[in-house]
């Protein structure tokens, strides 16, 4: 456990304020086609505000004096300096959760990809595991997502993606029991295992699936895989899909890293990864992600994602930075990200994979150095960004 002060001063994203998921409701819409492929990206400076303690108010006090901002002492072991780290020395964070009602203190559960572990973890306290999943980590797969219960507050259920040897799958996990499977026998490959979780406000999950190394898996309805399915809580096909008795929401995945929607539910995102590039799609209900909302040629690892109003945040644990992406009022990408988190535009923890929103301000994110990366002593962690508010954005389309 790593002694913290009751403040917290937070690494800092220049741009939009994070805004928290609502109800799913979705336009008929294309996306925005007009920015694929994209360009070259090249770091554009950002303002940087100050930075607020979480209990406070967007543009309220900042961090008390002396409080370090981008340079701060190197770790020590397990022992971090950097304030906005919440725990340490954990392994491949693919997968974070916020969970309610934490107040100044923020909390939020870690999976770990390689052992399968799912901890609870705040500032000031020991993680506590809660769960061990068995999984098989090769290739790509282990545990990869995390999402509370649509109903958390009454049920106090956790829904998690894993690999198993024989499958990918969804189980389910309640307080003091062994995780349970709901949505078995998505194929398992050598690549293309990962998958993502998000609750989609209505009391159902949507559940992000590789093509298992095989794109023709993804054309399909017929196979689980390269899917966006919506389920419920028992691993069913939820009520109100586009084919009635069918999971499958959306069509045409490969590598899902991340899903993500606005504050009000009328925009939803994937991040993907293919051979060639990497993906960002904003998905409609029944319709194939044949068209992306925008590219990148470079593939920099797209990961976790987060709407927030008037711009994307998307990590990229390849590049080790966050690529932030203007979105109009009509919900398209309005033009070419801006990288932050990069040691230069922001400070750098490296390799960032998984992103879970707090409240309209923060964010917590997890690292995953040890996975290819180049880890300091305290890798791997767990830190809680802070996004600077802005007007705009998240609405209805």
């Amino acid at each position: 456990m790593r002694t913290r002060p009751n403040w917290w001063p937070v690494a800092l994203l220049a741009g939009g304020s994070l805004l928290l998921s609502g109800c799913a409701e979705f336009d008929d819409r294309a996306a925005s086609q007009t920015y694929a492929p994209a360009p070259t990206l090249t770091p554009e400076a950002g303002p940087a505000p100050e930075l607020p303690e979480i209990g406070g108010t967007p543009g309220g006090p900042s961090a008390p004096k002396g409080a370090p901002s981008t340079k701060v002492q190197p770790p020590q072991g397990c022992t971090d300096f950097d304030k906005a780290v919440v725990e340490t020395c954990l392994d491949t964070v693919a997968a974070v959760a916020a969970l309610p009602g934490e107040g100044d203190n923020p909390a939020a559960l870690a999976g770990e990809r390689r052992s399968g572990r799912i901890l609870r973890v705040a500032a000031n306290t020991d993680p506590a595991q809660i769960a061990k999943v068995d999984v098989d980590a090769t290739g790509d797969g282990g545990l990869t997502g995390l999402a509370l219960s649509p109903s958390y507050a009454e049920d106090q259920l956790v829904f998690a993606y894993v690999t198993t040897a024989t499958d990918n799958r969804v189980v389910r996990i309640a307080n003091g029991q062994a995780p349970k499977p709901v949505l078995t026998g998505i194929p398992r490959g050598a690549t293309g295992n990962r998958g993502a979780i998000l609750p989609d406000g209505k009391g159902a999950l949507l559940v992000a699936t590789g093509d298992a190394g095989n794109p023709a898996e993804a054309a399909g309805d017929a196979s689980l895989a390269g899917k966006v399915l919506r389920i419920d809580t028992a691993g069913k096909p939820a009520p109100g899909n586009p084919s009635a008795g069918s999971a499958v929401f959306a069509s045409g995945l490969h590598a899902p890293g991340g899903l993500c929607k606005s504050a009000d539910g009328s925009r939803l995102w994937v991040t993907d990864r293919d051979d060639n590039r990497d993906l960002l799609h904003r998905i409609q209900p029944g319709a194939s992600l044949s068209i992306p909302a925008w590219t990148w040629p470079a593939k920099p690892g797209v990961a976790g994602c987060v709407d927030a109003g008037a711009q994307l945040w998307v990590a990229a644990a390849a590049a080790g930075n966050m690529q932030n992406l203007p979105i109009t009022p009509e919900g398209t990408v309005g033009g070419k990200p801006q990288e932050t988190m990069n040691g230069k535009n922001g400070t750098s923890y490296g390799k960032l994979s998984a992103l879970s929103p707090i409240d309209q301000r923060y964010a917590f994110a997890g690292t995953v150095n040890k996975d290819g990366g180049k880890p300091v002593s305290s890798d791997d962690r767990v830190v809680i960004i802070a996004l600077q508010p802005s007007q705009g954005g998240g609405g209805k389309d």
